[in-house]
């Protein structure tokens, strides 16, 4: 039988005296990809965070094609050919395109004076052109969207030409032409004999990618098949421990009067002659390939990108939005795409972050209301199931959705009247998006206007009362639920008609 790449048996893991791993087996072949599945919280980033390097197991052998290895840092899981892409973006946002993806590996000039500038430029364009991105090599890291600095992050592991690749979340910032792109290089790679593990919430990409997938459960491994033995019903079943009824669970909320109306609204370079209503109780979702212009829309109603014409309505009353400060007081709240750098203070507690909008209102005279402030995060924590129930934990520590909750849960003490959600689902499993689904149809039947953008389209079409489609910066579509198909959305992404 073919020696395993990787072979790991009985690997156990605790933190604090909490055991996050229990006897966890785990293979990997060459040419395979092997999708890891689970909830957030269920292990497998700490079970490959061992195989990289990051923690060191407490009991357990790793065999690495077929010998056993002592991984106890990344440059050792590096020098044993284990490339990681993580979820959490790992790049210096000042330095270039290219200098990031040699970040480490800088290739020298002759006799060694100075970098070989040429070489690194040349080199990242050709392995971004694999990927099949235009980006130019030069430019800093810092000026490319979520979805360019992922490629960057994946140029850079590639560079490698580790053997074993792990990917975390790969495609969560990614639109499904760039998925497409990012699929024709792995499967590449699967052809030269890479072994890849596959870690994704988004279930299409498991059934269309992977050999084999091994399921965890509150740190074990509760089943190993093929893919092509797997459903996606008896997945989620072994996943969350019970079935779930509707993977999208739309409710019928009959819509009210019009609560945003947005007409003729530009942003110099961004945006152009944009025009839509968002009814109280309705879900509008926002499509658009990345560069579309749906984040910015989305900035420009919270005052964060000048808006140079146009108008902006909440109900029925012209509005002017300068600053954060002029949207909040309207009445209108942004869980931006980016929770960890623009939704969260990581290293402060739950109890903090979720009260951040409304500690005027817990102040008096200056000084905060320390029991009421418990008693109002104790409240939203109930409300929104947030796990572990504990005001004074660091959302640092939490799973990514329960940090999405925290990131949502902050702009509810004071119903909003529009609430806008990039990507709120991005990063989070199964159970968590469930959640997450069911506080939208919560807040749609308190009459709150939902803007709804998401890379994903099923979501958009299994959410979305209505569907706008952005090109370019300009509208290319609008569909009412009955009229939004998978192809005439993407068409209209695309800028066709």
């Amino acid at each position: 039988m073919t020696t395993p790449l990787v072979e790991m048996e009985g690997i156990s893991k605790s933190f604090h005296g909490v055991e996050v791993l229990r006897d966890v087996g785990f293979t990997l072949y060459a040419g395979e990809v092997h999708a890891l599945l689970g909830e957030n919280g269920a292990g497998k980033s700490t079970l490959m965070k061992i195989l990289s390097g990051i923690y060191r197991k407490d009991r357990g052998v790793i065999r690495i094609r077929g010998a056993i290895q002592e991984i106890d840092s990344p440059r050792r899981a590096a020098e044993l050919g284990i490339a990681v892409i993580h979820q959490e973006l790992d790049l210096v946002p000042t330095l270039t395109v290219a200098e990031n993806i040699f970040l480490g590996r800088e290739p020298r000039r002759r006799r060694r004076v100075g970098l070989d500038r040429g070489r690194m430029l040349r080199e990242a364009r050709e392995m971004l052109e694999l990927l099949g991105m235009d980006l130019d090599p030069a430019l800093p890291v810092e000026r490319l969207s979520m979805a360019e600095q992922q490629m960057v992050e994946i140029a850079r592991a590639l560079l490698r030409k580790s053997e074993i690749l792990i990917l975390d979340e790969p495609t969560a910032a990614l639109t499904e032409r760039e998925i497409d792109h990012l699929f024709r290089v792995l499967r590449r790679l699967k052809q030269s004999g890479t072994g890849m593990v596959y870690i994704s919430h988004r279930m299409e990409e498991i059934f269309r990618l992977s050999d084999r997938i091994t399921v965890l459960r509150d740190g074990r491994v509760v089943a190993t098949m093929r893919t092509e033995e797997a459903t996606f019903e008896a997945l989620i079943r072994q996943m969350v421990g019970r079935p779930l009824e509707m993977r999208y669970p739309k409710k019928s909320v009959a819509p009210g009067p019009e609560r945003l109306v947005v007409e003729h609204l530009s942003v110099p370079g961004k945006l152009h002659d944009i025009s839509f209503a968002v009814r109280r109780g309705e879900i509008l979702g926002v499509a658009g390939l990345v560069g579309a212009g749906r984040s910015e829309l989305a900035r420009a109603l919270f005052g964060l990108e000048p808006v140079r014409g146009g108008t902006i309505r909440l109900d029925g009353r012209p509005i002017v939005l300068r600053h954060p400060r002029d949207a909040i007081r309207a009445g209108i709240a942004f869980v931006p795409e980016d929770r960890k750098r623009q939704g969260l203070v990581l290293d402060r507690s739950v109890q903090d972050n979720v009260l951040l909008p409304t500690l005027s209102r817990l102040s008096r005279w200056g000084w905060l209301a320390r029991g009421r402030e418990r008693a109002e995060a104790e409240t939203m924590i109930a409300r929104l199931s947030i796990r572990p129930p504990d005001p004074a934990r660091a959302v640092r520590t939490l799973s990514g959705g329960n940090q999405q909750k925290v990131v949502v849960g902050k702009w509810l003490f004071q119903t909003p009247k529009v609430l806008m959600l990039d990507e709120p689902t991005r990063g989070v499993d199964v159970g968590a998006k469930r959640e997450m689904y069911e506080i939208m149809h919560a807040l749609a039947r308190e009459g709150v206007a939902i803007l709804m953008i998401s890379s994903d389209l099923p979501e958009l079409l299994g959410m979305s009362d209505r569907i706008l489609v952005l090109h370019e910066g300009r509208v290319s579509g609008r569909f009412t639920r009955s009229e939004a198909t998978q192809e005439a959305v993407m068409i209209a992404m695309a800028g066709g008609a």
